[in-house]
């Protein structure tokens, strides 16, 4: 059987020390005014690296690759605004897949797609691949 109090508990005046009032939080407009900071602030960080990193009109494309003892023919194509130069990264790995050459590489400015041959030079264990990690414009 179980019983149902209608009053609520009171305990003896001064017998179990100083009663405590719950703590009152943060103000609701606080926090909504927090919430839209924080908010506006994400977005404005997503933006600028967007802006940094993201969609950019220079692509690399590998087309082949031909792995030497020492070295790695890379062939790839860049497509960017026609009239401009441009920077690839590209770099070679070996079977466990560490990194055993990389080299920035110059795009002359001719047309808005360009092919070229790369031969970079690898140290440590034989190259299996060769890669182009990115392609950014020339002037930064």
């Amino acid at each position: 059987m179980s019983e149902t109090r209608t009053t609520p508990v009171r305990f003896p005046r001064g017998r179990y020390g100083r009663r405590r009032e719950g703590r009152r939080g943060m103000s609701r407009p606080l926090v909504v005014i927090a919430a839209v900071v924080a908010v506006l602030g994400g977005l404005a960080i997503s933006v600028k690296l967007y802006q940094q990193y993201g969609d950019t009109d220079y692509a690399g494309q590998i087309i082949s690759y031909e792995t030497h003892d020492a070295s790695v023919d890379i062939t790839f194509s860049v497509t960017k605004p026609d009239g401009e130069s441009a920077l690839c990264q590209v770099r070679a790995r070996s079977r466990d897949g560490a990194e055993v050459g990389r080299a920035e590489v110059s795009v002359p400015s001719d047309g808005e797609t360009v092919t070229m041959t790369y031969t970079l030079s690898t140290s440590g264990d034989r190259p299996v691949t060769g890669e182009v990690q990115r392609c950014y414009p020339a002037k930064r």
